[in-house]
């Protein structure tokens, strides 16, 4: 098996960015089976359990809000931890923060698993997600070190392949984890992922960021970066657009055990069926977007299409269940489409932030991921209102979002002004 850290590109400074890796199709597939599998790791949290929600609260004599608190936690934890890791991968490095937020986050993986409580078990998926963290931010910013533009654009969607498997994979997993073990089981298999993902990283992935390309300032330079990233206008708008995308997102997969197995009678494998065919969309969707769609057409007409397909999915959606006695194939079909915007959202919305911020990408990917999961931490509380015999509040939640994304976007980007392509600098 040949080593990554010697067949991907070499990391160069800003100045000689032409030397950076042009197209995705240079870099080795290890770079993207391990970074993918990184930010896989945030998806695989949240959806290997899903299936187990029901179960979940019925062992801890909890109820269904309280269970879907550790959705929350988890998402809040994601949030912070990259904050911290970030910032420490641009004055460390990306490998240290990397390899010790792995560590920590395979032992408090197994903590969940022996959790002889709801309060505990919460708090253990609060620091499952700070230290979970660490793999989502430091692959986005390893990216950045390495790709500009487009190609970091058609890198981010290549990256669907693989972080697209997991929520394909995961609640079906889960679901036939259930069927020979408890609900801890499913966390088992998840530490045992993590450490697998830990191993390859420290075996294969090397370091992108050297010394002279590193902010040592501490945590005064570190606010400047963020203020400053954060008064940019465009910079701020596709964060902001990307993070209510997501947690339209999130009002689906936490809102969904309950509605689809409770409300339309679906077994724990129906929806697991389901969530993996949806996922299927948005891997598909992020394909055409990096290999068809980006390059052929403005960065800003493509996430244009993937907003508004997310906003007249969850508004059909809404029309659905309260104008009609639609079965479950119409929902999923809204929730098909929905899903599958995502593709056309999220890889174009990290580009287009990251492209903003090749100085500090660290920083600039933990802005991102942090606005990103504190707005998804919303939706599981809002989807959670419709666990009494109706899915209302998690079509209301989605739809809520992807109309946010879509006016924050118009109004920070006002992408109807005639200026280049922002993704064809690179």
């Amino acid at each position: 098996m040949p080593d990554i850290r010697q067949s991907s590109a070499a990391p160069v400074s800003p100045t000689t960015s032409a030397a950076r890796v042009s197209t995705p199709h240079r870099a080795g597939l290890l770079l993207i089976l391990v970074l993918g599998s990184l930010t896989a790791l945030a998806p695989l949290s949240m959806d290997l359990y899903l299936p187990a929600l029901p179960r979940i609260a019925e062992n801890l004599s909890t109820g269904e809000g309280t269970v879907q608190l550790t959705l929350t936690a988890c998402l809040l934890g994601l949030a912070a931890g990259q904050l911290v890791a970030g910032p420490l991968s641009d004055a460390l490095g990306r490998r240290r923060p990397l390899l010790v937020g792995l560590a920590v986050y395979v032992a408090a993986t197994a903590a969940c698993a022996a959790a002889p409580d709801a309060r505990l078990f919460i708090a253990f998926r609060l620091v499952q997600g700070l230290s979970g963290a660490a793999g989502i931010v430091i692959a986005r910013a390893v990216v950045r070190d390495l790709f500009d533009g487009l190609a970091a654009a058609r890198f981010f969607a290549s990256l669907m392949l693989v972080s697209g498997t997991a929520p394909i994979l995961a609640p079906m997993l889960g679901g036939q984890i259930l069927r020979v073990t408890s609900w801890r089981g499913v966390f088992v298999v998840l530490a045992v992922l993590g450490l697998a993902i830990l191993a390859a990283s420290a075996l294969l992935l090397r370091e992108t960021l050297p010394p002279e390309r590193r902010h040592r300032g501490g945590l005064s330079e570190t606010l400047r970066t963020m203020r400053g990233l954060l008064r940019d206008r465009p910079f701020t708008g596709y964060v902001l657009s990307g993070a209510f995308a997501f947690a339209s997102l999130f009002a689906y997969v936490s809102g969904s055990s309950f509605a689809i197995q409770q409300v339309y009678g679906a077994s724990p494998q129906t929806y697991s069926l389901l969530f993996g065919v949806n996922s299927v969309g948005l891997v598909a969707f992020g394909q055409l977007n990096g290999k068809v769609l980006l390059g052929r057409f403005r960065a800003h007409r493509v996430l244009l299409l993937g907003l508004g397909l997310m906003a007249a999915s969850s508004a059909a959606l809404v029309l659905l269940v309260t104008l009609t006695d639609a079965g479950l194939p119409w929902i999923a079909a809204a929730l098909f489409v929905l899903a599958s915007s995502l593709g056309l959202v999220m890889p174009t919305t990290t580009a287009l932030s990251l492209q903003r911020a090749p100085h500090a990408a660290g920083t600039a990917s933990a802005l991102l991921g942090t606005v990103q999961f504190a707005a998804g931490a919303l939706s599981p509380a809002l989807a959670g209102l419709g666990s009494g015999g109706t899915a209302l509040p998690m079509a209301a939640a989605m739809l809520a979002m992807a109309l946010l994304a879509a006016v924050v976007f118009l109004a920070f980007c006002r992408p109807w002004r005639p200026t280049a392509d922002p993704l064809a600098t690179g």
